[in-house]
């Protein structure tokens, strides 16, 4: 194991100690602690990636208090397919919501650092309403190039796509071989709603040696 691995080992260990299912209801999360092992730029982003979701969790309890979406429907995980995509693009009853709130939350989290990859929000079947603005783009009808270029309301399925939307845990780090081909880590972070978990912030970056 590379001293580089280490601190992941031991950060998803504290992080499934935690998730750990408790008798009756869930009760009030306390903060999550970040291990003093994980390498500085690791703990910025674990720090960032738990701002965003605190706030994405905020937004989305503010809408069904607004009433611009019922709960059942935000738990509903109801998608309509768009015609003529590949890889198949989906609308939901409260995506154009996403697009209004949850975007400049991303867009502010994209901007904090130049090794960031992407911010996105994502609910719990990896379906993401509402992508960076440089991926998502106008598209082109090349599929090449909206593959990179609009990823926008896809359902990200794939091993860590899954692993990333369902967990539980406080956090949890995995290595992400992208489908364009770029090789990042995958932080992600649950997002709760009303106490429920409806699925996570995911952050991408490219590592920085010495951090």
């Amino acid at each position: 194991m590379t001293t580089r691995a280490k601190p992941y080992v031991a950060a998803l260990l504290l992080a499934l100690l935690a998730a750990l299912p408790t008798a009756g209801r869930a009760e009030p999360r306390p903060p999550v602690v970040i291990p003093d092992g994980l390498p500085a730029q690791d703990r910025e982003m674990l720090t960032l990636a738990l701002e965003v979701a605190k706030r994405s969790g905020d937004i989305l309890e503010r809408w069904i208090a607004a009433k611009d979406v019922s709960e059942e429907r935000l738990f509903g995980f109801l998608y309509y397919p768009v015609p003529k995509t590949d890889p198949p693009k989906f609308t939901t009853d409260w995506d154009k919501l996403s697009d209004r709130d949850i975007l400049p939350v991303e867009e502010g989290a994209l901007g904090r650092s130049a090794a960031i990859v992407y911010a996105v929000l994502v609910d719990r079947n990896g379906y993401l309403p509402t992508h960076n603005q440089r991926y998502a783009q106008p598209l082109s009808g090349n599929p090449a190039v909206d593959l990179v270029n609009n990823r926008t309301k896809r359902i990200f399925n794939d091993r860590v796509g899954l692993l990333a939307a369902k967990s539980a845990a406080p956090f949890l780090f995995q290595r992400y071989q992208r489908d364009t081909g770029e090789s990042m880590v995958d932080l992600s972070v649950p997002v709760y709603v009303k106490g429920q978990h409806w699925g996570a912030v995911r952050l991408g970056y490219r590592q920085v040696e010495g951090r």
